[in-house]
């Protein structure tokens, strides 16, 4: 069990006063686990430092901008699978079911596919089995690292961290399709009503789920899980 995952979703979550707090004990864990290559652990004490140092409010102002307003950057896992689509519902309800195969309950307003709550869960597992899991989203990972990266964000040195404690690299095949979904600038206005245009809604049975994804889909293992079922046969259906 890493405290590193933990570190790193606090981290990500929403700047606070308990990020404020904490965030030196976070780089702290991180260090004495000694699991990430000095360079990573370089790039998160600046991402620490900036974190520590600047006005609370303009932290949340730009972490909405960033991950609360541009899709394409959501920390909620699915939403880069399923979207909207209806297969959205079951994934979720497989992932819960694989928290409480655990021991995990989550509260209710916690999405178990929020990124933060995802990495709090892998801290709970034995090494092996969380560097697994998170193989399984190695592609959605790395897809938002390299957008983060145009963006020159600090926060890409946690997704750096990820990419180095997963279990598995990225799915070329699905990665490459996800790199290929727009990436719109949330104040670019025209831009975001281009899209709405261009997406065409269908509505029944014919409906089978997102069509932008289905290149990355073919990849995956989409079968819910049980409880208390292995989770290296494809627990995160990614």
């Amino acid at each position: 069990m890493a405290l590193t995952y933990r570190a790193l979703a606090l981290l990500l979550t929403y700047p606070s006063a308990d990020l404020k707090t904490l965030g030196r004990d976070a780089m702290a864990a991180i260090r004495e686990e000694g699991l990430l290559p000095g360079t990573i652990e370089r790039s998160l004490n600046r991402l620490v430092d900036h974190l520590m140092a600047s006005d609370l409010y303009d932290l949340q102002e730009a972490y909405v901008q960033l991950f609360d307003r541009t899709r394409s950057l959501s920390l909620n896992l699915y939403e880069h699978v399923h979207g909207e689509s209806r297969d959205r519902g079951p994934a979720m309800v497989a992932l819960l079911e694989l928290y409480r195969g655990k021991g995990l309950e989550l509260s209710a307003n916690e999405l178990p596919d929020y990124l933060p709550v995802f990495l709090e869960f892998l801290s709970t597992l034995p090494d092996a089995e969380a560097s697994s899991l998170l193989g399984e989203a190695a592609h959605v990972l790395e897809a938002m690292s390299e957008r983060l990266k145009k963006r020159d964000s600090r926060y890409r040195s946690v997704f750096a961290a990820l990419a180095c404690l997963a279990g598995d690299a990225a799915d070329q095949e699905a990665l490459a399709a996800l790199l290929q979904e727009p990436d719109i600038d949330p104040d670019d206005l025209e831009a975001l009503d281009k899209i709405w245009e261009e997406t065409v809604v269908t509505f029944g049975p014919e409906e089978t789920g997102c069509p932008k994804a289905d290149a990355m889909l073919r990849t995956m293992n989409a079968e819910p899980m049980a409880p208390r079922r292995a989770p290296a046969a494809g627990g995160l259906s990614l």
